[in-house]
Order: C-alpha cells, then structure tokens, then sequence
C-alpha cells in the first residue's frame, strides 16, 4: 500500500510541478539571426537565465523598454553588459527588451523580445468524494484528499 501511495505522490508532482528547475538560454548573439524566430517556441519563466555569448568587445547587451526596444534608443554606456558571456537572469514576469548598441546594429537587428511567464504554482486539488470500495476512517464526513491520510482505498 505505501508504495502505491509513493507512486501516487511522484505523479502528482511532475504534474503539478510544471517547472521545477531554471532553465539557461544560450543567445549567440550576433548580426544576421533572425531573434524573434530564435525566441519562437521557448517558454521562459521567471528564474530561468540568459546567457548572451559574443566575443568581448564586438557587441554589448542593454535592457530597454518597449520603446527604446522599437526606437533602438541606446541607453548611457554605464548600463551596458559588455563581458562577452552576459547573464540576466529573468527576475519578474513580464515583457524584456534587449538590443545591441553598437553601431546599428540595432536597427539591422540585433534585438531580442521576449515575454517571462511567472512559475505557477501547484493548484490544490478538489477533495474527492470516496469512490465504490472507499471507506473514510476519521470521522463521518469527507475530508480533503491531502489531509485524509487515513483513507483507505480496498483493491
């Protein structure tokens, strides 16, 4: 019976743990890709990391908003990531920016948009009602699955 009850557990969690881990997203980035093909198809949430990797000194990463993003408007210099191997990593959800702002590359673009999803959080399950062959031990009415641990289900 334990071991039934184990399996039980181990299924509820990966289903109701849709993202249990960060995930990091290599982004070369360099001229001539295409970033929003690139972002297609990738669910990013928060706690997962960006990775930009270009050799130092050829491109620098800015975090803009949406307008700067669509201007390529180019914050001070101060702002800029520049190592070459630059990590963000996606605190808040929402829409993030990011250009280039070396030269125009920008405007032929080097620019990324993505939108950040929030990690859900497991919904609680109904409590159900005891099936043919149940029996409820602690007292008479139902209880929430989780907090029945004295349901005992007959095979």
């Amino acid at each position: 019976m334990a071991s039934k009850a184990f399996l039980i557990a181990i299924i509820f969690v990966g289903i109701a743990a849709p993202k249990a881990f960060a995930t990091d997203y290599i982004v070369g980035w360099a001229l001539g890709v295409n970033y929003t093909a690139w972002a297609e198809g990738k669910d990013f949430y928060v706690g997962d990391r960006l990775i930009f990797q270009y050799a130092e000194g050829t491109h620098n990463v800015y975090k803009v908003n949406g307008t700067a993003f669509q201007q390529c408007t180019v914050p001070p210099p101060s702002e800029a990531l520049t190592s070459g191997n630059d990590v963000i990593t996606l605190a808040t959800p929402g829409r993030k920016w990011y250009v280039c702002g070396v030269g125009k590359h920008c405007v032929n673009g080097m620019k990324l948009v993505i939108i950040v999803y929030p990690v859900m959080a497991p919904a609680s399950a109904p409590a159900p009602t005891p099936a043919y062959g149940a029996s409820v031990v602690q007292g008479k009415k139902p209880m929430s699955f989780w907090s029945n641990w004295k349901l005992k289900i007959h095979f």
